[in-house]
């Protein structure tokens, strides 16, 4: 599922699909998902997409390049 357009969504549905996105898989060695965080809270890194700011891919991206 690709993240919610933010033309087309609420702040809600955009919450929702970042916590969902994000949400722990309890198997760090299969998911990885932690590793791409580094430990930060993913409600906080999608802040500017969870509030119509910026697009979730914009993020993403950003994320990756953050050491």
């Amino acid at each position: 599922m690709s993240a919610p357009s933010i033309d087309s969504s609420t702040r809600e549905e955009r919450l929702e699909y970042v916590l969902s996105e994000w949400k722990c898989l309890h198997n760090c060695n299969l998911c990885g998902k932690c590793h791409i965080l580094k430990g930060r809270n993913e409600e906080i890194l999608y802040a500017d997409y969870i509030d119509g700011k910026r697009s979730y891919m914009d993020i993403s991206l950003g994320i990756r390049n953050i050491k």
